[in-house]
């Protein structure tokens, strides 16, 4: 027993230097090594399957993806130049997002706001139906509920006319999606696999990364991008939620081809080829010319790119910055980032949903009001239903619709995406969304965290501690 004792406090220790030496943020590094040492018999287990921050692999398969994809892009590179839109004179305010992307920001793009289910869905299948050569299919949750049967025999009647449809789920998402509905897909023609995070030797137990993307792209086309998944709950269909409020966008234009080429990375990581698609840029059909950057995030990412991101968004904002987020889990950089935001003068929004479908992040969202608050930073809660939108606002010089929500997860340990659009009339109506959105919200009050009793005070800074992991 006492050599048991030894093995574990040993491990403690070792997993403890590991936890220093490689947790992105001090919090995590803290709360790991602490539990690592105290607790080894359980912190030991946990800290090797929740703990990494490196998605190992990937990268490697980014850049072998990137080489095949060379000749294919590179035909297409002279046309694509034309729709690169050109850097005004002086300082440019999307530069550090285009170096994040490693993506230029492209002009003739054409972009539909598309708020809730009803609106979402009609237009991704009517994307589906006018496919001819392929459709690209990828949402970290599908269930095998009424709106998946109607997609998935959407995409099998598009499969047997002979368009090649890629399929692509989250395995910890789409845990409950049954063989039977992805048999049936093959059966049809359809190639379906899962992203597959625990593939190779050092990954086996890589379970904390997800791929939170939700992206469907037709011909090289129309991409639809946005926080949605496949469920009836996202139509408004939840015992427990009822209405649900999300929002998605349509691309028409050359930023496609930045989806795309997020989908196939993906595609490339999980089956280890890649899909045969189109790389010729063809401007909006509507004659649009709005500016777009499509923003792929993630663990293998060179930076922490979603959280720089948002602090980015927050530091070039000199009117205003209104975020929509399901989870409010800031680190302290970007919580200082809202706060001095605040202090100089912005309009500092976060609108955030009122009732909890994750009752951890829901409670340490709390921690933070008082201190947000007094530096001038408002807190809505929508009243409506259930609010999952993650959306941004800056200014009057851009708008943002993803996958991202505002927490450590959508920070470091998943895969996202984001679509930036510049264009007035587009600002104006996220705007309007916005606007909407508050008069449907109550606004949060002093006491929403100093006023609860003593045990939720309490429970809410214990899931305040979990956060790195949340």
């Amino acid at each position: 027993m006492s050599l048991i004792i030894l093995v574990a406090e040993i491990l403690g220790v070792i997993s403890a230097v590991d936890a220093v030496m490689k947790t992105r943020t001090s919090q995590g590094a803290i709360a790991w090594a602490v539990s690592l040492v105290t607790f080894p018999y359980v912190a030991v287990p946990l800290y090797w399957v929740l703990g990494r921050s490196e998605f190992h692999g990937y990268v490697q398969a980014h850049r072998i993806a990137d080489l095949a994809l060379d000749p294919a892009i590179e035909e297409s590179v002279a046309v694509l130049e034309q729709y690169v839109l050109e850097r005004p004179p002086g300082p440019y305010p999307a530069a550090a997002a285009e170096r994040l992307a490693a993506i230029p920001t492209t002009h003739a793009n054409s972009v539909q706001l598309l708020v809730d289910g009803e609106e979402t869905f009609a237009s991704i299948e009517e994307g589906i139906a006018s496919a001819q050569e392929y459709i690209l299919f990828q949402f970290f949750i599908v269930k095998d509920d009424e709106l998946g049967r109607r997609l998935q025999q959407a995409l099998i009647a598009k499969a047997r006319e002979g368009v090649r449809v890629s399929f692509l789920y989250d395995e910890v998402g789409s845990h409950a999606l049954p063989r039977r509905y992805k048999d049936e897909l093959r059966e049809a023609g359809a190639e379906v696999y899962n992203f597959h995070t625990r593939q190779g030797p050092r990954n086996r137990f890589q379970i904390n990364f997800r791929n939170h993307r939700k992206v469907v792209v037709v011909d090289g086309r129309t991409a639809w991008v946005g926080g949605h998944n496949v469920g009836d709950e996202y139509m408004g269909k939840s015992p427990k939620f009822g209405y649900w409020r999300d929002t998605h966008v349509r691309i028409d234009g050359p930023a496609v081809l930045a989806a795309q080429l997020s989908f196939v990375e993906d595609w490339n990581w999980a089956t280890g080829r890649l899909p045969q698609v189109d790389w010729v840029p063809d401007p909006a059909p509507d004659g649009a010319d709005m500016p777009v950057l499509i923003l792929p995030t993630g663990p293998a990412d060179e930076f922490e790119s979603a959280a720089l991101m948002f602090t980015h968004a927050i530091s070039s904002a000199r009117e205003r910055i209104w975020i929509a987020s399901p989870y409010f889990v800031p680190d302290e950089g970007i919580m200082s980032a809202l706060q001095l935001a605040a202090l100089r003068g912005v309009d500092v929004r976060i609108l955030i949903p009122d009732v909890a479908d994750h009752m951890l992040v829901y409670l340490a969202a709390f921690t933070y009001f008082d201190d947000a608050r007094k530096a001038g930073v408002q807190f809505y809660k929508y009243t409506g239903g259930f609010l999952h939108q993650k959306a941004v606002l800056i200014d009057d010089l851009a708008a943002g619709v993803g996958t991202a929500n505002f927490d450590n997860r959508s920070f470091r340990l998943n895969f996202e995406i984001t679509a930036l659009v510049g264009d007035p009339g587009f600002i104006d109506e996220v705007d309007r969304m916005f606007e909407s959105d508050f008069a449907q919200s109550r606004i949060v009050g002093p006491d929403e965290y100093s006023g609860r009793p003593f045990w939720f005070r309490l429970a809410a800074r214990v899931a305040r501690l979990t956060a790195p992991i949340q």
